[in-house]
């Protein structure tokens, strides 16, 4: 089977390859390792602690684990995702690790060339995706040893690295170089394409007398010396991986193209770092109650900023995401929780230069740095700022696809949405359920943990290499 060149990527290539992979974050990543000719199998003197999953894998000793039925091995499993390949996976990487335990997974990998399905990555930025446009210094919301991926422990490459953990998580710098590393040090390399902008993938057949679908991917890759130029490739299958940090949402109202007024923690940062922000500036503005703002208040307290705190839910709303997690666990948001709390009435409290506005609406950006609200009784409010963002979440960008992808959707009648209407697929293939030969992962069909992502790659692999076996000479 003949190995995909990265060089094919900058050229208008006829030959069709078997599999393109759109978006090099961790889903990306463990696909391409999984269809590099990686096989999992379980250990043979390894007893796994849940007894009915021990049995069904005692009955295919030897088995190498993508040629088994993924449904049968998943029944019957529970915990915090609703896709039972992404359980199944975790639950053999990491066997009790919901019960507090640090179990060793009960796999073992084998380099099996014949299993190898030429395929090519394609990400604009580099391998990790999303993860290096994350201030560095952030720590990730779940547990450091949940990022990790395939064969390498996220612990053993930072042991390498001589770092620790931070009360056990790990910073997005850690975990972003990580991804890179693992890339290079499993021999993935030549299957990346970084500065790979996909604008188009049109689908059709193969012809008259081959009914299978037919992909074109295209759009335009950015060289090391910065010169553009654009690609044309076909595959017969295209596996959609890409996260949702692409757009971020908004709020719809006047003003939000000011330059004043930002949706990523970046602008913040850059800001701080130039000096045109400082703790004399005008309060800065943060809209939205979930992590990211969060994680700009922290950042924002860390240099001594003055933060206004808009949301519109009330404080105590069961739904916020900080009532959803262990206090031990993490200490930072439940603080931004009580300073949200502490500081939505007219007190004394430690928080100096914070206010919170729970209940409170945008309505309008002004020129001049001036932001109006509505509070929950209908009063509107001007306050001048320095500088806004409005962190209330992101939506993948899949203007590449027709109509945006929205036929995918699991209602195509409502807006695409990876909360409430994402990319409808079999949930032991990850194939589209509208569209043969597309696959999604991750986020877009609602994995949006790292750590259950890989469960989806194991799926969309088993699936695809099934169609190579199948496929005739």
């Amino acid at each position: 089977m003949s190995k995909p060149r990265k060089d094919q990527v900058g050229t208008s290539s006829s030959e069709p390859l078997p599999v393109i992979i759109i978006g090099n974050g961790p889903s990306g990543i463990c696909l391409s390792y999984l269809l590099s000719g990686h096989a999992p199998y379980v250990k043979p003197d390894a007893t796994h602690p849940h007894p009915l999953l021990q049995r069904k894998l005692a009955e295919a000793a030897g088995r190498c684990l993508l040629d088994q039925d993924l449904d049968y091995l998943s029944e019957g499993l529970e915990s915090r995702s609703q896709s039972p390949v992404a359980l199944l996976f975790d639950a053999l990487l990491r066997p009790d690790t919901d019960f507090g335990g640090t179990a060793d997974s009960v796999l073992s990998w084998k380099r099996q060339e014949e299993r190898a399905v030429p395929h090519l990555v394609l990400g604009r930025s580099p391998p990790g995706g999303a993860w290096h446009a994350i201030e560095g210094s952030m720590v990730t919301l779940s547990q450091g040893e949940w990022m990790g991926l395939p064969d390498l422990q996220l612990k053993d490459w930072m042991r390498g690295k001589r770092r620790g953990l931070r009360n056990s998580r790990a910073t997005a710098g850690d975990v972003a170089q990580y991804y890179r590393d693992y890339v290079i040090q499993k021999g993935l390399s030549r299957n990346f394409v970084s500065g790979a902008l996909v604008t188009g993938v049109e689908m059709g057949t193969s012809g008259p007398k081959d009914p299978s679908p037919l992909f074109r991917v295209s759009g335009i890759l950015t060289t090391k010396d910065r010169g553009q130029r654009p690609f044309s490739l076909w595959a017969r299958n295209v596996v959609l991986a890409m996260g949702t940090f692409d757009n971020p949402a908004r709020l719809g109202i006047p003003g939000e193209d000011l330059p004043y007024v930002h949706h990523e923690l970046s602008a913040l940062e850059a800001a701080t770092q130039a000096g045109t922000i400082t703790p004399a500036s005008d309060p800065v503005l943060i809209v939205g109650a979930g992590l990211s703002a969060a994680d700009a208040v922290l950042y924002a307290r860390h240099y001594s900023l003055p933060v206004i705190h808009a949301f519109r839910r009330p404080v105590d709303d069961p739904g916020l995401v900080f009532n959803q997690l262990p206090k031990m666990l993490y200490p930072e948001y439940h603080k931004v929780h009580q300073m949200m709390r502490e500081k939505s009435v007219p007190s004394p409290s430690p928080y100096e230069g914070y206010c919170s506005l729970p209940q409170h609406r945008l309505l309008l950006f002004k020129e001049g740095h001036q932001a109006v609200l509505c509070d929950p009784h209908g009063h509107h409010q001007v306050l001048g700022v320095s500088l806004v963002l409005v962190l209330i979440g992101s939506h993948p960008d899949l203007s590449f696809l027709p109509g945006a992808g929205a036929n995918l959707a699991a209602d195509p009648e409502q807006p695409l949405s990876t909360k409430r209407n994402p990319i409808d697929v079999d949930p032991f293939t990850y194939q589209s359920t509208h569209q043969e030969g597309l696959y999604a992962l991750g986020p877009l069909v609602g994995d949006n943990f790292v750590r259950f992502v890989q469960g989806g790659a194991l799926a969309a692999a088993s699936s695809l290499l099934r169609k190579e076996t199948r496929k005739p000479p």
